[in-house]
């Protein structure tokens, strides 16, 4: 396969990154006109809300699968499409019962589309003989901040419907763009493609799925840190360090953004570091910054400490995925993702019980702890690391 033509599927898998993120944060700051409109409690939205998550993991492991019979590019499309399609859906529920249901198509589309992709993306890498994987990564952050920006700006003078219409919209036409390469091009890699590839993905043995096990659970370690920050970083500023409201909702954007510098510059890292030593840095700077930022006696030190824990963190998930779909393929990638998304839902309330038990500060110390535990997984697996 001609290099220009790896260049244009490489530019295509981006935008659709970019496009997931888009999608998914401009639904996220919704939720509280979504919450009015369905006049829903606490309680009856939280468990709305499971219906993008049961949705997402249900797919995630069916569409390694998928990715098998029908190619990772053809599934990545049909889900982008699904994706768009679904988000204009919850503004027109007007119970929580709806809202549900409607998110539930929305997680299978959001976690189809994640395994697709990142599995077309780890051919891709292969192909190209570079680690580009934490770029596609850099591209999901960068179009989640557009989205939740955008999100900010519109959310005073378009109604929900219309915003999340205009996604829709949006989406669509970046699909067709974005998608037309995907489906024209045969993955590389495949029987119809003559790109080189390092490793061809194998049907997974026993010693494969135990190490794409071991891939998942780093995968887990770093989205326990992403859902636990994104939810308990600003109550921590602001309960525990006396920060003004505005002061202590920049923690987790300082997390947000230190994660998409460190992705940005995530292949420059891999080729001077390697996948291992990558890992063991990564979770232990992540590790040294989260006990700054759960310990810190002031609010600026804090800060720093959810920078580096941003940094620290950056690279874990893509080399996680990366590793676990060199192993074993579309299939390897649906267990290292549905892992990774059960960490994301794992943290948040377990810092909340932690938090009743002890303190919040010594709850989030947990997030040092499991970042700590995958720069140990990274020590234990360098034997299988490509470099």
């Amino acid at each position: 396969m001609p290099g220009n033509t790896l260049t244009r599927l490489r530019i295509a898998l981006t935008v659709f990154f970019a496009l997931d993120g888009f999608v998914f944060a401009g639904w996220v700051v919704r939720i509280p006109a979504i919450k009015e409109q369905t006049d829903a409690s606490a309680s009856a939205l939280g468990l709305a809300l499971l219906g993008v998550s049961g949705g997402a993991v249900v797919t995630m492991v069916l569409t390694g699968r998928l990715c098998r019979r029908y190619g990772n590019h053809q599934v990545t499309v049909v889900c982008a499409v699904l994706l768009c399609l679904s988000v204009a859906l919850p503004p027109l529920t007007h119970s929580a019962l709806a809202l549900g249901a409607v998110l539930l198509i929305f997680g299978m589309a959001f976690g189809g589309i994640n395994v697709a992709f990142n599995s077309a993306a780890v051919e891709l890498v292969a192909a190209l003989r570079r680690p580009v994987m934490p770029s596609f990564h850099a591209a999901f952050s960068l179009g989640g901040m557009i989205g939740a920006g955008l999100g900010g700006l519109v959310a005073g003078v378009l109604s929900p419907t219309r915003h999340l219409l205009g996604l829709t919209v949006i989406g669509l036409l970046v699909t067709l763009f974005a998608g037309r390469t995907l489906l024209r091009h045969q993955p590389p890699g495949s029987p119809e493609s003559s790109a080189p590839r390092e490793s061809t993905p194998r049907r997974m043995d026993s010693r494969a799925r135990r190490l794409v096990f071991v891939f998942g659970l780093i995968a887990l370690c770093t989205a326990y840190g992403e859902g636990a920050l994104a939810d308990w970083s600003a109550l921590h500023l602001e309960q525990d360090l006396d920060a003004t409201s505005g002061l202590a909702a920049i923690g987790y954007s300082c997390f947000a953004l230190a994660m998409t510098i460190g992705r940005l510059t995530g292949t420059t890292l891999l080729e001077r570091l390697g996948q291992t030593r990558t890992l063991v840095y990564g979770g232990a700077t992540a590790a040294v910054g989260m006990l700054l930022g759960a310990l810190a006696p002031s609010l600026w030190a804090a800060l720093l400490g959810f920078v580096i824990t941003g940094l620290g963190l950056a690279n874990l998930f893509p080399v996680a995925v990366e590793r676990a779909g060199a192993l074993a393929g579309p299939d390897g990638v649906a267990i290292a993702s549905t892992l990774g998304y059960g960490g994301m839902l794992l943290g948040p309330p377990a810092i909340g019980f932690m938090a009743d038990w002890f303190s919040l500060p010594v709850a989030l110390t947990s997030v040092a702890a499991l970042a700590a535990l995958a720069a140990l997984i990274g020590v234990t697996t360098r034997r299988v690391a490509t470099n």
